[in-house]
């Protein structure tokens, strides 16, 4: 059985998908954007400043749960050029500062909106 996760602490999703699903004690969080979710707006700027959204909008969906970042078992990034990979992680270390996920990180031709960054995650529920 699956529960669909909806929440105003992230964006609303662009297409045909949930921003989130629970199955069991898992939570699959879907890819996000930059998108600020009270504006609905692409957050601009460096992919630093992109990253920080992204991650705000994981962590926005999670707290809606009852969860934090720490129950983030894996973690997908996306970017759409690899030579920005120092940039993010600089931003995405300070949202798991002990104990990180499991990650992978993958050089991608383009995103929604033509982002930089896009960031999909795992979560377990203990």
């Amino acid at each position: 059985m699956k529960k669909v996760i909806e929440t105003e602490k992230a964006p609303t999703p662009v297409g045909p998908y949930s921003q989130a699903i629970q199955t069991g004690n898992l939570i699959f969080l879907s890819g996000q954007i930059p998108i600020h979710p009270t504006t609905g707006e692409v957050v601009t700027g460096d992919v630093g400043q992109q990253t920080r959204q992204v991650l705000d909008n994981l962590k926005g969906i999670l707290e809606s749960q009852g969860l934090g970042m720490d129950s983030v078992v894996k973690v997908t990034v996306f970017l759409k050029d690899i030579r920005k990979f120092n940039q993010m992680n600089e931003v995405y270390k300070t949202y798991f500062p002990s104990l990180p996920p499991a990650r992978s990180t993958i050089e991608v031709s383009g995103l929604a909106k033509d982002v930089d960054v896009e960031i999909e995650a795992i979560a377990a529920i203990s």
